[in-house]
């Protein structure tokens, strides 16, 4: 887990999934997302709760963006604690492999749940903050 080179491989991504993506600009899963989107990555929402945001549709969850958009190369994670073990089943069903969940957010039974499993996992760090000391 959080491993430099695996940090660096999902910041090479070109489509993020992220879960709990809101659609209030002064929430962190808003302006992360937006800041990524506009470093030339295509964000992909998922919330049941919403219609769309950043001019993208949202899906009620990863199955059904899967069905619809394939397999995004990352899933970016702004949920609270108790709802990253049913995120990481969901990923494990659909042979997703790569699961980022945001800074301040950590639940290690399921990362390494995860690993066991295949999927690289970076848990409590931003994304926005990683690819902004990046490109610096």
């Amino acid at each position: 887990m959080n491993e430099p080179e695996v940090l660096r491989g999902m910041l090479d991504a070109k489509t993020i999934a992220v879960v709990g993506l809101s659609d209030n600009p002064a929430k962190p899963s808003h302006y992360v997302s937006e800041y990524m989107q506009r470093a030339g990555f295509r964000i992909l929402p998922v919330n049941p709760g919403i219609q769309s945001v950043l001019g993208e549709k949202s899906y009620p969850s990863l199955t059904d963006l899967v069905a619809s958009e394939g397999k995004p190369d990352v899933v970016n994670v702004f949920r609270v604690p108790s709802f990253i073990p049913g995120i990481v089943d969901e990923m494990l069903e659909l042979g997703l492999t790569n699961l980022w969940v945001q800074q301040g957010i950590v639940h290690l039974d399921a990362a390494g749940k995860a690993e066991e499993g295949g999927v690289r996992v970076v848990m409590d760090r931003c994304i926005m903050v990683e690819h902004r000391r990046r490109v610096a």
